[in-house]
């Protein structure tokens, strides 16, 4: 009798055993998951490169590109990022790009040093704001584009020999872009405190540039497509007034200046409630980096202070699904803002998330939700959910990020990628023949695109993997660039 006791609690204990292993096999794959996508999603900024490629360059089918950027205006316009499956350098994203890139590089350091990707992280800033430096010669002229939108779309070219015309164009005085100048303004000062630790003169230059960009932002006033007319049919402004209060709250968390901080309480709004956080709506971060200062106890949360904080909490809320207006989500639990690009407002959400939760946990404070109270862990939770949904965990069991797992999309909508490499094929492909061999071919893409997120499903999670399908399939910068923080939040 006593040896089936035995027997069974034997028994019993190898089941505990086994599960209790299976689970945490699979929370290890998870993680393993995690460290391998922020591996991944840096190696996409090296595909994306513009310019003369470095010796360390580790995506080895690209080459050197648009080495004569800038000629037509005599200056050196050379480097920077292609916007996303095009050759085209739109510096109003871009400048985002720069700036989430930043932030994921100060909040999440810890994360990234962990994770040996410190340095990549860096670098991949650097390449971004190595441009903007250049972009921005003199205190009032900005260079906020390289490549003539239409004629790049019209043709399938790669980068390395495409013929395609790359005029510049730019902002100053007379032809002002306070919301251009604003966000490179932001991204030059957040840089700045991502570089200060490892390379103190370089974050000097970066906020000198950023003082100067702000003036300029916020005397010479205009939207900058009525300055850059042909950037208005891809990355049209619809106000300046996010990109100026977002300028500040950087520009105030770089210097500690009052200057900065009268700007935003003096300001006439916060920006009211937001339904996004994107490359044309900075209000939602501003308001965190607001709310930020109120949770550290720097400045009293009332007045103007509080309400920045209630706007950013207001958005929190809405996509944990505990506000009075929640984001919608899709059946497989992907939050869904809009058609186009969705997983672009996802990242940047999850990443306001992320950022967040390590704000209320060092003020031991937590959200007063409409709906509920909010930890800081449970910030995490939501966004680690998202990250799991775009990693695969979803109704097509397909990971969004390229490279990842083994079922991924293989037609990412991306010139480079999906033409073969130029040191495979030294063969010129032209405007035309692009299409017909390579835009038009049922094959997987030649290259595979590491780390790039394509848009993404529609609200009901049905994605086709089509490069024809531009509005799902065309991986972005600014989609990646928040998700760097993220996944090294969650890893």
């Amino acid at each position: 009798m006593s040896q089936l006791k035995n027997g069974s609690s034997q028994c019993l204990w190898t089941s505990i055993c086994i599960v209790l292993i299976v689970m945490s096999m699979a929370r290890e794959a998870v993680s393993t998951n995690y460290g391998e996508a922020l591996t991944k999603s840096l190696l996409y900024f090296e595909a994306q490169r513009s310019g003369k490629l470095p010796p360390n360059q580790r995506v080895t089918w690209r080459g050197d590109s648009a080495l004569r950027d800038g000629s037509d205006a005599h200056i050196d316009l050379t480097g920077g990022y292609y916007d996303a499956g095009d050759n085209m350098k739109f510096g109003f994203p871009l400048a985002f790009t720069t700036t989430m890139l930043a932030w994921s590089n100060i909040e999440m350091a810890s994360q990234l040093r962990a994770h040996h990707e410190k340095g990549n992280a860096l670098r991949a800033l650097k390449w971004a704001t190595d441009y903007l430096i250049k972009a921005h010669p003199e205190p009032n002229v900005l260079y906020g584009q390289v490549g003539e939108g239409n004629s790049d779309h019209k043709c399938w070219m790669r980068p390395e020999d495409m013929t395609t015309p790359r005029p510049s164009f730019r902002i100053d005085a007379q032809h002002p872009g306070s919301d251009l100048a604003g966000e490179t303004a932001a991204a030059m000062a957040a840089a700045s405190i991502a570089f200060a630790p490892s390379d103190k003169a370089y974050a000097q230059i970066l906020i000198g540039h950023a003082k100067d960009l702000f003036e300029f932002a916020t005397a010479h006033r205009g939207v900058y497509q009525n300055s850059i007319t042909n950037a208005g049919g891809f990355y049209a402004s619809s106000g300046y007034e996010d990109e100026l209060l977002w300028a500040a709250a950087w520009l105030h968390r770089a210097t500690n200046n009052q200057i900065y901080l009268n700007y935003l309480t003096k300001a006439s709004g916060t920006g009211g409630p937001r339904t996004v956080f994107a490359w044309d709506d900075k209000f939602v971060g501003a308001q965190v980096l607001v709310a930020k200062l109120a949770l550290e106890g720097k400045v009293e949360s009332n007045g103007k202070i509080a309400e920045y904080k209630n706007m950013a909490e207001q958005f929190i809320c809405n996509c944990a699904q505990k506000g009075s207006n929640n984001v919608k989500k899709t059946p497989g639990g992907l939050l869904y803002f809009l058609p186009w690009n969705n997983l672009q407002y996802t990242s940047a959400a999850s990443f306001v998330l992320s950022a967040y939760s390590k704000y209320l946990e060092g003020a031991k404070a937590s959200i007063q939700c409409p709906n509920g109270a909010l930890q800081a862990s449970d910030l995490l939770h939501v966004a680690r959910s998202q990250v799991d949904y775009i990693l695969g965990s979803n109704p097509k069991n397909m990971s969004y990020m390229v490279g990842v797992g083994t079922n991924y999309p293989k037609k990412p909508h991306h010139r480079a990628a999906s033409i073969v490499s130029i040191h495979k094929d030294k063969t010129p492909v032209t405007c035309n023949g692009g299409f017909n061999a390579w835009y038009n071919n049922p094959a997987p893409n030649p290259n595979v695109l590491m780390g790039a997120v394509v848009g993404g499903p529609d609200n009901n999670d049905v994605y086709g993997d089509e490069r024809t399908d531009f509005q799902h399939a065309e991986p972005a910068t600014v989609t990646a660039a928040p998700l760097v923080g993220v996944l090294a939040a969650v890893a």
